[in-house]
């Protein structure tokens, strides 16, 4: 009777110990299988930013540029010059949100809106979702009040001509649609932005705002001798940032961009 019970206990405790044993590889089965998951998508990440993109060149200082391999907005090049090319932009949506500070390339408000905006994209919004991210970072003049205003590319930052205040805004994915997560920030605002036709010039280095400047009248002065397309009325500037900070100047991709309409309309 002792010796069955013994049996008995010394079965269990090999079973006991057989399924711990058995738990312990199944863990560590699933922990090597989503590490190695982990791994593959660092890997694409990283591919992303260590093997970039490049646009078509002009010049050689287009052509060291390069950016990040991340979804951008849909374009054609209609018509192209030594000094610009004439794109056509498809609709796309954003995420807005109005920057504190009084310049556009201010680095206090440029780093807190970024940041609203990069929230909201990686799960900051009523379902939590985590929204890839886009290319490139859009600062932006905004149309005074009582004007229409339209959004364009990922990262946007607008000025009001009558007043010291800038937006930001990221290109949202496209695989969403119009069906983009409610931001759960009341700053963050989601906006459609319709076809349009913009000129745009590339340029290499640090953005200021003496050098968007200097390249928006260099742009608007080109513009005034093209024959087929002129600069709508009331449009401001538009500076798009294709690199993360750590880019070196020479490699950065910028484009300074105006909305254009043909002469003939």
């Amino acid at each position: 009777m002792n010796r069955a019970i013994r049996r008995q206990r010394q079965s269990q405790a090999v079973s006991a110990t057989e399924s711990r044993v058995s738990l312990v590889f199944a863990l560590a089965s699933q922990a090597s299988s989503v590490s190695q998951r982990l791994l593959a998508d660092l890997a694409v990440e990283t591919a992303k930013y260590v093997f970039p993109k490049r646009f078509n060149s002009s010049n050689l200082e287009e052509a060291l540029m390069s950016f990040p391999d991340l979804e951008t907005m849909e374009f054609r090049v209609v018509s192209r010059t030594d000094k610009y090319e004439i794109r056509q932009v498809e609709p796309y949506f954003v995420a807005e949100t109005t920057m504190p500070g009084e310049t556009g390339f201010d680095f206090y408000g440029a780093s807190k809106s970024f940041n609203v905006l990069a929230e909201y994209l990686f799960g900051k919004n009523t379902i939590k979702e985590k929204m890839e991210m886009t290319t490139p970072v859009v600062t932006r003049k905004a149309q005074s009040v009582g004007e229409r205003m339209e959004m364009t590319t990922p990262v946007i930052t607008t000025k009001a001509k009558d007043q010291t205040q800038w937006r930001m805004s990221f290109v949202m994915p496209s695989k969403y649609g119009s069906n983009l997560p409610l931001p759960k920030d009341s700053s963050v605002k989601i906006l459609e932005v319709p076809r349009k036709i913009v000129a745009v010039v590339a340029f290499s280095g640090y953005v200021t705002d003496e050098e968007i400047e200097r390249r928006e009248q260099e742009l608007r002065r080109a513009l005034q001798n093209d024959k087929k397309f002129r600069v709508r009325d009331g449009v401001s500037v538009e500076v798009a940032q294709y690199n993360p900070p750590y880019t070196l100047p020479f490699m950065r991709r910028n484009e300074v961009s105006l909305e254009v309409e043909s002469k003939e309309d």
